[in-house]
Protein backbone atom coordinates (compact mmCIF):
# COMPACT_ATOMS: atom_id res chain seq x y z
CA UNK A 1 0.00 0.00 0.00
CA UNK A 2 2.89 2.42 0.70
CA UNK A 3 4.39 1.99 -2.73
CA UNK A 4 1.08 2.25 -4.14
CA UNK A 5 0.37 5.52 -2.65
CA UNK A 6 4.33 6.67 -3.77
CA UNK A 7 3.79 5.82 -7.27
CA UNK A 8 -0.05 6.92 -7.09
CA UNK A 9 1.13 10.55 -6.02
CA UNK A 10 4.13 10.26 -8.40
CA UNK A 11 1.63 10.14 -11.01
CA UNK A 12 -0.66 12.47 -9.93
CA UNK A 13 2.46 14.95 -10.05
CA UNK A 14 3.63 13.94 -13.53
CA UNK A 15 6.86 12.82 -11.93
CA UNK A 16 9.98 11.30 -13.56
CA UNK A 17 10.53 9.24 -11.43
CA UNK A 18 8.65 5.86 -12.12
CA UNK A 19 8.50 6.51 -15.93
CA UNK A 20 9.85 3.62 -17.66
CA UNK A 21 9.19 1.59 -14.51
CA UNK A 22 5.66 1.30 -13.69
CA UNK A 23 2.62 1.93 -15.68
CA UNK A 24 -0.85 2.81 -14.41
CA UNK A 25 -3.81 1.48 -15.88
CA UNK A 26 -7.19 3.14 -15.30
CA UNK A 27 -10.32 1.25 -14.34
CA UNK A 28 -13.06 3.12 -15.75
CA UNK A 29 -11.86 3.26 -19.54
CA UNK A 30 -9.81 0.40 -19.70
CA UNK A 31 -6.22 2.35 -20.87
CA UNK A 32 -3.04 2.29 -19.45
CA UNK A 33 -0.72 5.12 -18.72
CA UNK A 34 2.47 6.15 -18.45
CA UNK A 35 3.52 8.21 -15.57
CA UNK A 36 3.75 11.13 -16.39
CA UNK A 37 0.87 11.31 -18.66
CA UNK A 38 -0.98 14.72 -18.66
CA UNK A 39 -4.88 13.44 -18.80
CA UNK A 40 -7.23 14.05 -16.27
CA UNK A 41 -6.07 11.79 -12.73
CA UNK A 42 -8.95 9.06 -11.37
CA UNK A 43 -9.55 8.24 -8.22
CA UNK A 44 -7.26 6.07 -6.24
CA UNK A 45 -9.90 3.19 -6.40
CA UNK A 46 -9.66 3.16 -10.17
CA UNK A 47 -6.14 2.93 -10.08
CA UNK A 48 -3.77 -0.42 -11.06
CA UNK A 49 -0.03 -0.51 -11.05
CA UNK A 50 1.40 -2.63 -13.70
CA UNK A 51 5.19 -3.47 -13.97
CA UNK A 52 5.59 -3.83 -17.54
CA UNK A 53 3.57 -3.14 -20.57
CA UNK A 54 3.02 -6.84 -21.07
CA UNK A 55 1.23 -7.02 -17.67
CA UNK A 56 -0.90 -4.17 -18.70
CA UNK A 57 -1.37 -5.78 -22.13
CA UNK A 58 -2.10 -9.03 -20.39
CA UNK A 59 -5.27 -7.56 -18.23
CA UNK A 60 -7.44 -5.69 -21.27
CA UNK A 61 -5.23 -2.33 -21.21
CA UNK A 62 -5.16 -0.26 -23.92
CA UNK A 63 -2.45 2.67 -24.58
CA UNK A 64 -3.30 5.71 -24.21
CA UNK A 65 -3.16 8.40 -26.89
CA UNK A 66 -2.23 10.90 -24.77
CA UNK A 67 0.96 9.39 -23.48
CA UNK A 68 1.48 6.86 -25.19
CA UNK A 69 3.20 4.30 -23.38
CA UNK A 70 3.89 2.08 -26.78
CA UNK A 71 5.72 4.14 -28.50
CA UNK A 72 5.86 8.11 -29.91
CA UNK A 73 5.32 8.05 -33.81
CA UNK A 74 7.17 11.08 -34.06
CA UNK A 75 10.42 9.64 -31.91
CA UNK A 76 13.15 7.05 -33.84
CA UNK A 77 11.16 4.00 -33.46
CA UNK A 78 8.55 5.69 -36.14
CA UNK A 79 8.89 2.45 -38.48
CA UNK A 80 8.36 0.26 -35.74
CA UNK A 81 4.85 2.46 -34.75
CA UNK A 82 3.89 2.29 -38.75
CA UNK A 83 3.95 -1.44 -37.98
CA UNK A 84 2.00 -1.18 -34.86
CA UNK A 85 -0.68 0.59 -36.46
CA UNK A 86 -0.61 -1.75 -39.26
CA UNK A 87 -1.33 -4.58 -37.06
CA UNK A 88 -3.99 -2.67 -35.19
CA UNK A 89 -5.54 -1.97 -38.30
CA UNK A 90 -5.68 -5.88 -39.28
CA UNK A 91 -5.52 -7.53 -35.99
CA UNK A 92 -6.76 -10.90 -37.94
CA UNK A 93 -3.54 -10.59 -39.86
CA UNK A 94 -0.85 -12.48 -38.68
CA UNK A 95 2.51 -11.59 -40.00
CA UNK A 96 5.12 -14.00 -39.86
CA UNK A 97 8.63 -13.30 -40.76
CA UNK A 98 8.83 -13.47 -44.08
CA UNK A 99 6.24 -10.80 -44.19
CA UNK A 100 8.41 -8.85 -41.81
CA UNK A 101 11.13 -9.28 -44.15
CA UNK A 102 9.22 -8.20 -47.10
CA UNK A 103 8.07 -4.84 -45.44
CA UNK A 104 11.95 -4.30 -44.11
CA UNK A 105 12.50 -5.43 -40.85
CA UNK A 106 14.50 -7.83 -39.32
CA UNK A 107 12.38 -10.76 -37.28
CA UNK A 108 15.43 -10.92 -34.80
CA UNK A 109 15.91 -7.04 -34.13
CA UNK A 110 12.09 -6.72 -33.72
CA UNK A 111 11.94 -9.39 -31.31
CA UNK A 112 14.75 -7.94 -29.20
CA UNK A 113 13.23 -4.14 -29.70
CA UNK A 114 9.80 -5.73 -28.29
CA UNK A 115 11.21 -7.81 -25.58
CA UNK A 116 12.82 -4.66 -24.30
CA UNK A 117 10.30 -1.85 -24.77
CA UNK A 118 7.09 -4.01 -23.91
CA UNK A 119 8.08 -7.11 -22.05
CA UNK A 120 6.52 -9.27 -24.77
CA UNK A 121 7.51 -10.74 -27.90
CA UNK A 122 6.01 -9.16 -31.36
CA UNK A 123 3.98 -12.28 -31.88
CA UNK A 124 2.32 -12.14 -28.30
CA UNK A 125 1.80 -8.10 -29.15
CA UNK A 126 -0.28 -10.06 -32.40
CA UNK A 127 -2.20 -12.38 -30.48
CA UNK A 128 -3.01 -9.52 -27.94
CA UNK A 129 -4.82 -7.55 -30.66
CA UNK A 130 -6.42 -10.84 -32.46
CA UNK A 131 -7.92 -11.61 -28.76
CA UNK A 132 -9.57 -7.89 -28.41
CA UNK A 133 -10.71 -8.51 -32.30
CA UNK A 134 -12.23 -12.09 -31.27
CA UNK A 135 -13.76 -10.80 -27.76
CA UNK A 136 -16.34 -8.22 -30.42
CA UNK A 137 -16.69 -11.02 -32.77
CA UNK A 138 -18.33 -13.53 -30.47
CA UNK A 139 -19.79 -10.82 -28.96
CA UNK A 140 -21.54 -9.96 -32.70
CA UNK A 141 -23.15 -13.64 -32.45
CA UNK A 142 -19.97 -15.61 -34.33
CA UNK A 143 -19.08 -19.14 -33.00
CA UNK A 144 -16.09 -19.23 -30.72
CA UNK A 145 -15.06 -22.10 -32.99
CA UNK A 146 -15.15 -19.77 -36.09
CA UNK A 147 -13.29 -16.72 -34.51
CA UNK A 148 -10.39 -18.37 -32.96
CA UNK A 149 -8.86 -19.96 -35.90
CA UNK A 150 -9.91 -17.18 -38.15
CA UNK A 151 -7.80 -14.96 -35.59
CA UNK A 152 -4.96 -17.36 -36.24
CA UNK A 153 -5.11 -19.65 -33.02
CA UNK A 154 -4.09 -23.30 -33.73
CA UNK A 155 -6.44 -24.75 -30.70
CA UNK A 156 -9.30 -23.99 -28.87
CA UNK A 157 -7.42 -25.02 -25.82
CA UNK A 158 -5.07 -22.30 -26.30
CA UNK A 159 -8.01 -19.66 -27.44
CA UNK A 160 -9.82 -20.26 -24.70
CA UNK A 161 -6.83 -20.07 -22.28
CA UNK A 162 -5.71 -16.45 -23.75
CA UNK A 163 -9.14 -14.79 -23.63
CA UNK A 164 -10.11 -15.73 -20.27
CA UNK A 165 -6.51 -14.51 -19.04
CA UNK A 166 -8.04 -11.22 -20.36
CA UNK A 167 -11.78 -10.97 -19.98
CA UNK A 168 -11.92 -12.97 -16.94
CA UNK A 169 -14.64 -15.44 -18.69
CA UNK A 170 -14.25 -17.98 -21.16
CA UNK A 171 -15.50 -17.03 -24.63
CA UNK A 172 -19.17 -19.29 -24.02
CA UNK A 173 -19.74 -17.12 -21.49
CA UNK A 174 -18.69 -13.25 -22.89
CA UNK A 175 -22.05 -12.73 -24.99
CA UNK A 176 -23.01 -11.84 -21.84
CA UNK A 177 -21.18 -9.16 -21.84
CA UNK A 178 -22.31 -5.70 -23.88
CA UNK A 179 -18.85 -4.47 -25.55
CA UNK A 180 -18.62 -0.68 -25.56
CA UNK A 181 -16.24 1.19 -27.55
CA UNK A 182 -14.78 4.58 -26.30
CA UNK A 183 -12.97 7.23 -27.82
CA UNK A 184 -12.24 10.69 -26.96
CA UNK A 185 -12.30 14.01 -29.43
CA UNK A 186 -12.01 17.67 -29.29
CA UNK A 187 -14.55 19.87 -29.75
CA UNK A 188 -15.12 23.65 -29.39
CA UNK A 189 -15.54 23.89 -25.24
CA UNK A 190 -12.84 21.00 -24.81
CA UNK A 191 -12.30 17.30 -24.96
CA UNK A 192 -15.41 15.07 -24.94
CA UNK A 193 -15.41 10.94 -24.46
CA UNK A 194 -17.71 9.31 -26.72
CA UNK A 195 -19.02 5.30 -25.90
CA UNK A 196 -21.25 2.98 -28.10
CA UNK A 197 -22.64 -0.38 -28.38
CA UNK A 198 -22.12 -1.76 -32.30
CA UNK A 199 -25.70 -0.25 -32.68
CA UNK A 200 -26.57 2.96 -30.10
CA UNK A 201 -24.87 5.52 -28.09
CA UNK A 202 -24.49 5.36 -23.97
CA UNK A 203 -22.50 7.99 -23.51
CA UNK A 204 -21.29 11.46 -24.52
CA UNK A 205 -19.21 13.65 -22.02
CA UNK A 206 -16.57 16.27 -21.44
CA UNK A 207 -13.84 14.30 -19.78
CA UNK A 208 -13.42 16.91 -17.25
CA UNK A 209 -17.05 16.13 -15.53
CA UNK A 210 -16.82 14.81 -12.07
CA UNK A 211 -19.19 12.06 -12.37
CA UNK A 212 -17.50 10.83 -15.21
CA UNK A 213 -15.82 7.98 -13.77
CA UNK A 214 -19.15 7.32 -11.68
CA UNK A 215 -20.91 7.50 -15.22
CA UNK A 216 -18.30 4.72 -16.46
CA UNK A 217 -19.02 2.67 -13.67
CA UNK A 218 -22.38 3.09 -13.43
CA UNK A 219 -23.13 1.89 -17.66
CA UNK A 220 -20.52 -1.34 -16.51
CA UNK A 221 -23.21 -2.46 -13.71
CA UNK A 222 -26.03 -1.68 -15.72
CA UNK A 223 -24.96 -2.96 -19.17
CA UNK A 224 -22.50 -6.09 -17.65
CA UNK A 225 -20.49 -3.48 -19.93
CA UNK A 226 -16.72 -3.80 -21.12
CA UNK A 227 -14.62 -0.91 -22.42
CA UNK A 228 -12.60 -0.99 -25.45
CA UNK A 229 -10.81 2.02 -26.77
CA UNK A 230 -11.10 2.53 -30.32
CA UNK A 231 -13.90 3.77 -32.53
CA UNK A 232 -16.96 2.32 -34.31
CA UNK A 233 -19.44 3.56 -37.01
CA UNK A 234 -21.77 5.19 -34.11
CA UNK A 235 -18.85 7.09 -32.41
CA UNK A 236 -17.43 8.43 -35.69
CA UNK A 237 -21.22 9.20 -36.59
CA UNK A 238 -21.60 11.57 -33.25
CA UNK A 239 -18.28 12.59 -33.84
CA UNK A 240 -19.79 14.07 -37.45
CA UNK A 241 -22.98 15.38 -35.85
CA UNK A 242 -21.66 16.74 -32.89
CA UNK A 243 -18.83 18.72 -35.53
CA UNK A 244 -22.17 20.14 -37.17
CA UNK A 245 -23.55 20.77 -34.50
CA UNK A 246 -20.95 23.43 -33.24
CA UNK A 247 -20.43 24.77 -36.66
CA UNK A 248 -24.06 25.82 -36.91
CA UNK A 249 -25.13 23.34 -39.38
CA UNK A 250 -27.07 21.08 -37.59
CA UNK A 251 -30.07 21.36 -35.25
CA UNK A 252 -31.09 18.05 -34.75
CA UNK A 253 -29.63 14.46 -34.45
CA UNK A 254 -30.18 11.02 -35.73
CA UNK A 255 -27.96 9.28 -33.37
CA UNK A 256 -29.83 6.11 -31.83
CA UNK A 257 -29.38 6.37 -28.12
CA UNK A 258 -29.11 3.60 -25.33
CA UNK A 259 -30.03 5.04 -21.78
CA UNK A 260 -30.39 2.44 -19.19
CA UNK A 261 -32.10 4.06 -15.70
CA UNK A 262 -35.47 3.90 -14.08
CA UNK A 263 -38.47 4.31 -15.82
CA UNK A 264 -39.03 8.46 -14.58
CA UNK A 265 -35.16 8.91 -15.68
CA UNK A 266 -36.15 7.87 -19.11
CA UNK A 267 -39.26 10.10 -19.07
CA UNK A 268 -37.42 12.96 -17.97
CA UNK A 269 -34.63 12.31 -20.61
CA UNK A 270 -37.83 12.44 -23.05
CA UNK A 271 -38.97 15.70 -22.23
CA UNK A 272 -35.29 17.03 -22.42
CA UNK A 273 -35.85 16.05 -26.50
CA UNK A 274 -38.99 17.45 -27.07
CA UNK A 275 -37.17 21.49 -26.02
CA UNK A 276 -36.62 23.31 -29.21
CA UNK A 277 -33.14 23.87 -30.24
CA UNK A 278 -32.02 27.65 -29.19
CA UNK A 279 -34.75 27.48 -26.78
CA UNK A 280 -34.47 27.37 -23.02
CA UNK A 281 -37.54 26.51 -19.94
CA UNK A 282 -37.31 26.46 -16.47
CA UNK A 283 -36.98 23.33 -14.14
CA UNK A 284 -40.45 24.10 -12.91
CA UNK A 285 -41.70 24.37 -16.78
CA UNK A 286 -40.21 20.98 -17.31
CA UNK A 287 -41.90 19.16 -14.54
CA UNK A 288 -45.27 21.31 -15.88
CA UNK A 289 -44.95 19.52 -18.77
CA UNK A 290 -44.64 16.63 -18.26
CA UNK A 291 -47.61 16.72 -15.74
CA UNK A 292 -46.10 16.43 -12.63
CA UNK A 293 -45.91 19.86 -11.28
CA UNK A 294 -44.79 19.21 -7.96
CA UNK A 295 -41.79 17.06 -8.72
CA UNK A 296 -39.59 19.72 -9.61
CA UNK A 297 -36.26 18.80 -7.70
CA UNK A 298 -37.10 14.89 -8.48
CA UNK A 299 -36.96 15.86 -12.41
CA UNK A 300 -33.83 18.44 -11.88
CA UNK A 301 -32.35 15.37 -10.28
CA UNK A 302 -33.01 12.84 -13.41
CA UNK A 303 -32.04 15.74 -15.56
CA UNK A 304 -28.22 15.73 -13.59
CA UNK A 305 -28.18 11.57 -14.21
CA UNK A 306 -28.70 12.46 -18.18
CA UNK A 307 -25.26 10.93 -19.31
CA UNK A 308 -25.36 11.94 -22.95
CA UNK A 309 -24.69 15.76 -23.40
CA UNK A 310 -25.89 17.85 -25.78
CA UNK A 311 -27.65 15.53 -27.63
CA UNK A 312 -30.06 14.78 -24.90
CA UNK A 313 -30.38 18.95 -24.67
CA UNK A 314 -30.05 19.50 -20.14
CA UNK A 315 -28.28 22.73 -21.11
CA UNK A 316 -31.60 23.97 -22.49
CA UNK A 317 -33.09 23.92 -18.41
CA UNK A 318 -32.63 26.50 -16.83
CA UNK A 319 -33.74 27.89 -13.08
CA UNK A 320 -37.05 29.61 -13.00
CA UNK A 321 -35.16 33.23 -12.21
CA UNK A 322 -33.45 33.02 -15.44
CA UNK A 323 -30.31 32.02 -14.09
CA UNK A 324 -28.07 28.93 -15.32
CA UNK A 325 -27.67 26.65 -12.50
CA UNK A 326 -26.80 22.72 -12.24
CA UNK A 327 -24.66 21.71 -15.29
CA UNK A 328 -22.15 18.76 -14.91
CA UNK A 329 -20.02 19.85 -17.64
CA UNK A 330 -19.53 23.53 -16.20
CA UNK A 331 -21.76 26.60 -16.03
CA UNK A 332 -19.46 28.57 -18.44
CA UNK A 333 -20.15 24.97 -20.98
CA UNK A 334 -24.12 25.43 -20.22
CA UNK A 335 -23.56 29.55 -21.42
CA UNK A 336 -21.85 28.97 -24.17
CA UNK A 337 -24.28 25.95 -25.54
CA UNK A 338 -27.24 28.45 -25.12
CA UNK A 339 -25.77 31.47 -26.81
CA UNK A 340 -24.26 29.41 -30.10
CA UNK A 341 -27.93 27.81 -30.16
CA UNK A 342 -29.34 31.23 -29.72
CA UNK A 343 -27.69 33.03 -32.50
CA UNK A 344 -28.19 29.98 -35.13
CA UNK A 345 -31.42 30.18 -34.15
Amino acid sequence: MKQFEEIFNSFIGNELKYDGIYWVGVKTTGIFCRPVCTAKRPKPENVVIFSSIKEALQNGFRACKICKPLGDTNNENKDINLLISKINESPERKFKDYDLRKMGYEPATLRRWFKKNFGLTFHAYQRMNRINTAFKEISNGKTVTDTAFNMGFESLSGFNDSFKKIFGVTPNNSKEITVVNIQRFNTPLGTMIAGATENKLCILEFTDRRMLETELKQLTKLLNAKFIQSSNKVIEKTKKQIEEYFEGKRKNFDIELLTPGSEFQNKVWNSLMEIPYGETISYKQQSVNMKIPKSVRAVANANGQNRIAIIIPCHRVIGENGKLTGYGGGLWRKERLINLEKKLQ
